[in-house]
């Protein structure tokens, strides 16, 4: 793919890094000086030092035939410009990081998809890792499901039982589906079917529509510590 990336700053720059390690032809816009030589030195793409929000500077990257555009400044209105330029190149992709909640209307009306607050993330994810060390990875969906990985331990009533047994027994509920598991010996990720037998030290990916709560952890052996 051709992607251009705006912004060489603390999120681009991890794109930019993955951009290019999976071959794809990318071309950076950095307005920042230190920033854009930074990137240049770094990777192997095109680094302009200019300001993204210029027609010129678009026409410049490749704009007519990139595949992507991906906006990832700390600013707003920056994002915003870039991505409406973008819009009217007919960009197939256009992306954008959305700082402030209040802005996502903005992007929405002019057909833009958005990742919200990545600081914000990673707060919530960092303190996941703190108050609950039992979910090894997890994703939210919506306001409330989340995606997460979870180890079976030896004291957790799904051990040794299958999902057709914890169905009967009312272990998992209606809204928490095993999707994968991830089993020592194993060389894949194993589907789980109704007779599918948990084991002690299985890697779960759970799906729950209620999130990653302590009703749910319990059923995999991780009891939620209530002592000061």
């Amino acid at each position: 793919m051709y992607i251009i990336i705006v912004g060489a700053g603390d999120i681009g720059t991890p794109l930019i890094n993955i951009a290019t390690k999976s071959g794809n032809e990318v071309v950076v816009i950095e307005k920042d000086s230190e920033r854009a030589d930074r990137a240049a030195d770094r990777f192997d793409c095109l680094v302009l030092e200019a300001d993204a929000t210029t027609n010129g500077t678009l026409d410049d990257a490749g704009i007519d035939r990139a595949d992507a555009l991906v906006s990832t400044t700390d600013r707003d209105a920056t994002n915003v410009m870039v991505c409406l330029l973008a819009t009217e190149y007919e960009v197939p992709a256009i992306l954008s990081v959305v700082h402030d909640p209040e802005h996502m209307n903005l992007f929405d009306r002019i057909g833009v998809n958005t990742m919200e607050n990545p600081q914000e993330l990673i707060a919530e994810y960092l303190y996941r890792a703190v108050a609950r060390p039992a979910i090894v990875d997890y994703m939210r969906i919506g306001d409330t499901a989340e995606v997460f990985e979870i180890t079976v331990t030896e004291s957790a009533p799904i051990a040794g039982m299958s999902l057709e047994e914890t169905d009967r027994e009312g272990l998992l509920s209606d809204d928490v589906l095993v999707v994968a598991i991830e089993r020592e010996g194993a060389s894949d990720p194993i589907t789980p079917r109704g007779e599918t037998t948990i084991h002690a030290g299985d890697l779960l990916t759970v799906y729950s529509g209620v999130g990653a709560d302590p009703a749910i952890t319990d059923i995999f052996g991780h009891y939620e510590d209530t002592t000061d």
